[in-house]
């Protein structure tokens, strides 16, 4: 045999890869809405930059008569390839391949490229559409689960790990995208429950459809799992991109800065009249995000899931940050026990990766009642306070308006290692409002007086202008200034340049406890 039929021999084992499980299942799978493997992948990455590893692998199973059911690639397509220009490692689940479910082969190659991407300090992508477990493998097929599991866990806090899922995830099959920082789930055509509707009925008699169960909708707005759902598959990829522009490669990389688009000294008159006057009435902390960031570098996530905390990536002068806001618009604010596992999660990755963190306040205390303490709102506040306390990048805090109780300790105050604290003249910064101050305060002398109400406001009136403000914090020193809203933006660039250089470290342990 030539060279040349060497060669063509390659090209036709390629051309047979590429096609995964055959023209008829490719077919199968537009007709659903859904792109190959490849076609992701291809999307994806920048043109012409992905490289393949193990195209050409099988599976080794003898049983079920799996011998005479070979598919190159077996079912998973592996490799790296670039994104704006930076390394990212990818691995694409091939539906048209045994329902793209995992065996033995198909993990040893997902864990190639997980260790590749953590030993270059890479982020990893993966794209999942797959039925789980192959069952013909039997228990290989979960000890591959488990190989990917602990990389999982290895590379958390190493690189970044994002799992956009784009068919079904099942089992065992959800495990890896839980562990890792982001999940984005498609609408109607994506799923992720631990046991499906038909084992759920049989086992409990209780009847649910797949997308109530576990579909995008449901795990955006109901469990928290998945941080962005999108309408189709190219949504999910351009969305995937656009987080990656945000992020550093890995955990000893700053995260990238862009060429700033928008004036550093530009101020915003609209910011002075965003809060409102009366102390109740709510109003949108996203417009006060928008104006104070870089103009349209807001990238909200977890948009559909405790809603009363905002979180997303922004940027200021082109620099990536963090961001976490209570929303007066949802609840009045308040912390609750979802809000705060949500914004804990998210200060921990930015900590993790060198993304300094903005903070704005307008939180009047955690959510009262029955349902939050028996279900743990002790144990879930605590955490957020544990994410912004341990954090060692540039935490900046602005309050808008009310900074009450506890809430205002856990915001990422100046007491528990924030950097540049500041309040606007709206603020209010207090043990409690002054409503439920002067209630307990004043309790027996409203009694007695011949006009309680009259009597109450009078006393409502005085705590607000003598304690619900932000002087006696600046005095303390516990803001560090007081600011005109318009100043806010300007202060804040400033306030990044002057921390670029900031050094904390933890005292050394092996790793704290966080309240779990």
């Amino acid at each position: 045999m030539t060279m040349e039929d060497r060669i063509d021999e390659l090209r036709e084992l390629r051309e047979e890869a590429r096609k995964g499980g055959g023209e008829d299942r490719i077919e199968k799978q537009h007709e659903r809405g859904k792109m190959t493997a490849r076609e992701r992948i291809e999307y994806f990455l920048d043109d012409d930059t992905f490289t393949e590893f193990d195209q050409l692998r099988t599976h080794r199973s003898q049983a079920f008569e799996m011998e005479d059911r070979e598919f190159l690639g077996d079912g998973v397509v592996t490799g790296y390839g670039t994104v704006d220009g930076r390394t990212v490692f990818v691995f694409a689940h091939d539906f048209t391949v045994f329902g793209g479910s995992l065996g033995e082969v198909f993990a040893e190659k997902v864990t190639k490229v997980m260790d590749q991407a953590m030993e270059t300090g890479a982020p990893v992508i993966g794209l999942n559409d797959s039925a789980g477990a192959r069952i013909q493998e039997g228990i290989d097929s979960l000890a591959g689960y488990a190989e990917i599991f602990h990389r999982n866990q290895q590379a958390s806090g190493v690189i970044p790990q994002i799992s956009a899922i784009m068919g079904p995830c099942a089992g065992g099959a959800v495990y890896s995208p839980a562990i890792t920082d982001f999940i984005m789930m498609v609408e109607e055509t994506s799923h992720m429950f631990i046991t499906g509707p038909d084992v759920i009925e049989t086992v409990t008699g209780e009847e649910v459809g797949f997308d109530e169960l576990g579909g995008a909708n449901t795990h955006a707005s109901e469990s928290g799992v998945a941080d962005l759902t999108v309408a189709d598959e190219e949504a999910a990829l351009d969305d995937l991109r656009h987080l990656l522009s945000y992020l550093p490669q890995n955990n000893v990389e700053d995260p990238p800065r862009v060429e700033p688009w928008d004036d550093p000294e530009r101020t915003d008159d609209e910011l002075r009249s965003i809060v409102p006057d009366a102390p109740r009435k709510p109003y949108d902390m996203t417009d006060v995000i928008g104006r104070v960031t870089d103009e349209g570098s807001f990238f909200e996530v977890g948009d559909a899931f405790a809603r009363n905390l905002v979180i997303g990536f922004a940027r200021l002068d082109g620099h990536a940050i963090g961001v976490v806001a209570n929303q007066p618009r949802v609840n009045a604010g308040t912390l609750d026990i979802n809000s705060s596992k949500k914004g804990a999660r998210f200060v921990r990755f930015c900590d993790a990766f060198n993304i300094p963190i903005l903070t704005f306040v307008d939180v009047p205390g955690f959510m009262p009642g029955t349902d939050q303490e028996h279900n743990g709102i002790i144990m879930e506040g605590a955490k957020l306070l544990y994410a912004f306390s341990e954090a060692t990048v540039p935490l900046m805090t602005v309050i808008t308006r009310k900074a009450y109780g506890g809430a205002y300790d856990v915001m990422a105050s100046k007491h528990i290692g924030a950097d540049v604290n500041y309040a606007w003249p709206t603020a209010e910064i207090a043990v409690m409002g002054p409503k439920g101050a002067v209630n307990v305060l004043y309790d027996e002398e409203l009694e007695a007086a011949e006009d309680p109400e009259q009597r109450r406001q009078e006393l409502i009136d005085e705590y607000r202008e003598q304690f619900a403000n932000p002087y006696i914090a600046a005095d303390r020193g516990f803001v560090d200034d007081v600011l005109e809203p318009q100043e806010t933006r300007p202060r804040l660039i400033s306030d990044l340049e002057m921390l670029r250089s900031k050094r904390k470290s933890q005292p050394e342990k092996k790793h704290g406890n966080i309240p779990l």
